[in-house]
């Protein structure tokens, strides 16, 4: 399941082979971690989406010829992650305040 994603993002095969070493060996118990911030910021599985949809098709675009330089790709990934993660912050915070004032 990480094997597209992190050819999505370069195909340098020191970074897939490593990356994937450290999946293997341990950090996916950051699985609980993960799925609990995922049932905490209600748009984070939407960034993530997006994510995906990009990296898709930007394996797509390369395919047909078309390179993403790697910095734009993971500039994207940072940037919709984040949003997702703020705008669920933004969010939360707006509807405990809300819960306050009533």
């Amino acid at each position: 399941d990480s094997i597209p994603a992190v050819f999505g993002v370069t195909e340098n095969p020191l970074v897939v082979f490593t990356s994937n070493m450290f999946a293997i060996m341990g950090l996916r118990s950051l699985y609980t971690i993960l799925s609990k911030a995922a049932s905490d910021l209600e748009y984070l599985e939407p960034a993530v989406a997006v994510v995906l949809g990009f990296i898709g098709s930007k394996m797509i675009a390369e395919y047909f010829g078309y390179e993403i330089a790697t910095e734009v790709a993971l500039a994207f990934v940072a940037t919709v992650l984040s949003w997702g993660i703020a705008l669920s912050v933004l969010t939360r915070d707006e509807a405990d305040t809300e819960e306050e004032a009533a």
